[in-house]
């Protein structure tokens, strides 16, 4: 189970933002990654669980075209080109036509924005997320840019509802943690020497605020947020290590850099 799966973190967007972007009522000015996970099955090829931030965001103008005025500086983005997910691939010794399968936990604007760099791949993703992403609720669609996906009608959405064993080999376990989005998943990935992690994404900003169950700014839904915090709970309970996409902590115990594990 898990034979030769090898993985690695990358991020794909670092930001320099207030704290209570994240974390409901706190304060003060922290570094966050955008983290992508880079997986190597050893018969399905190159998966991504996300994709980062887009491209154009590295621009201040272009930012300004596809994220709109003022969100760059807002979110604190401070990426370069070199970050975007497709330089990312390529520094690793990849092409971005390598990658055949792109798993989203959701479809907000520093996950979904490398969309555009793998159109023949097949995009995982849970059926009420990418239909709320092309409609959002007034109060989250501030982190929904529909300029990700616009141009996606005509890729290959594998659109699943509820858990799932993805290849019916144990190897990737994706599990519906909404809340933060409608149709937000986690994963829980079994590698062979390290046994399972949990890719919990924006399950939770901060390991702080999922230690404490504090909610996160622009959730859509509180309630059902604080239910999969107690989900991870139970995951964390049974040995499994959680990573947070963009717990700087998290980011940096990771096997990143470049370093494959498995």
């Amino acid at each position: 189970m898990g034979a030769g799966v090898r993985v690695t973190a990358v991020d794909c967007g670092p930001l320099k933002l207030d704290k209570g972007i994240f974390v409901t009522g706190a304060s003060g000015m922290i570094s966050a990654p955008s983290s992508v996970w880079i997986i190597e099955h050893p018969k399905k090829g190159v998966i991504l669980f996300d994709t980062g931030i887009n491209y154009n965001v590295a621009d201040p103008e272009s930012a300004i075209k596809h994220w709109g005025p003022g969100m760059r500086e807002a979110f604190g983005c401070c990426m370069t080109r070199e970050h975007a997910i497709d330089r990312q691939l390529i520094k690793l010794g990849y092409k971005p036509n390598d990658v055949k399968y792109v798993i989203l936990s959701h479809m907000h604007l520093d996950h979904a924005g490398g969309m555009c760099h793998f159109p023949n791949a097949t995009f995982v993703v849970q059926k009420n997320e990418l239909r709320y992403a092309w409609w959002p609720d007034p109060w989250t669609g501030l982190v929904y840019c529909l300029n990700d996906y616009k141009d996606t009608r005509e890729y290959n959405f594998l659109q699943i509802d509820g858990d799932i064993d993805l290849f019916q080999d144990g190897t990737i376990k994706l599990f519906t943690t909404p809340g933060h989005s409608p149709g937000h998943q986690a994963m829980i990935l079994r590698l062979e020497n390290r046994g399972p992690v949990c890719l919990a994404a924006d399950t939770g900003h901060l390991k702080e605020a999922y230690r404490n169950f504090t909610p996160m700014p622009y959730d859509w839904s509180t309630e059902k947020h604080i239910s999969s915090y107690m989900k991870l709970r139970t995951i964390e309970n049974a040995g499994t290590p959680i990573y947070f996409t963009h717990d700087q902590q998290d980011f940096d115990e990771f096997p990143n850099n470049g370093k494959w594990t498995d």
